[in-house]
């Protein structure tokens, strides 16, 4: 009896670690539009096939996964630290085929629209040196913005978005009422943004690089 109690006990810590893999981790930023989960998956971790919305992913490692539909038909995805992509709502699994771990940022939709107002004063027409459309649709814009070392960025807008910050970056944010704000950020690091009119100087001496993913 006491062998078989250990055995059922066994069994059931496995079924236990194999549902809590399955989960997702706790969110880092959740509202009535938005879903942004921080992903590692370890070397050939392979998770569970199950329904995703439509998502950003910015992948903070560079990656070579296997993803798996429900039909069992299998696409190989390689990426570099940095990328961005947009992926329609699908079920899917995915398999680490690297040797080392992955972590990405993944901005899931929700679906709710926020019904965003054109800004007028659009970074990527003021300064599109340094603010890079990598993907836009109906849903998102999303951004990539390089700050050089004390260079400042003209006033602009955004509707409201997720921001994240792909290097160390030390900046001040005037904001339009004029108010100074100090920002000193990490390598992956995230934020939401309420609609914001602002202009930002990297007071660092290195080159940043931030991805803004605004909502439509």
């Amino acid at each position: 009896m006491q062998r078989r109690t250990l055995q059922l006990s066994w069994a059931l810590w496995v079924g236990l670690a194999a549902s809590a893999a399955a989960q997702d981790p706790p969110p880092e930023i959740e509202n009535n539009w938005v879903r942004v989960l921080r992903l590692h998956q370890g070397p050939h971790e392979h998770s569970a096939l199950r329904e995703r919305p439509a998502s950003v992913v910015v992948y903070l490692t560079d990656v070579d996964e296997r993803v798996t539909g429900p039909d069992g038909k299998a696409r190989e995805v390689t990426r570099k630290a940095g990328e961005t992509a947009y992926v329609d709502a699908s079920r899917r699994s995915e398999e680490n085929l690297s040797e080392r771990p992955l972590e990405a940022i993944v901005i899931e939709l929700k679906p709710a629209r926020i019904h965003a107002a054109p800004v007028t004063l659009d970074p990527v027409k003021l300064d599109p040196k340094y603010h890079i459309v990598d993907f836009e649709n109906d849903r998102v814009r999303i951004l990539r913005t390089t700050l050089e070392p004390h260079i400042k960025s003209p006033m602009h807008e955004h509707p409201a978005y997720v921001v994240v910050y792909l290097t160390e970056l030390h900046t001040t944010m005037k904001l339009g009422d004029g108010r100074i704000v100090d920002n000193p950020r990490r390598p992956g690091e995230i934020a939401w943004r309420d609609p914001l009119k602002h202009e930002t100087e990297n007071i660092g001496d290195h080159t940043a690089v931030e991805i803004q993913v605004e909502l439509k």
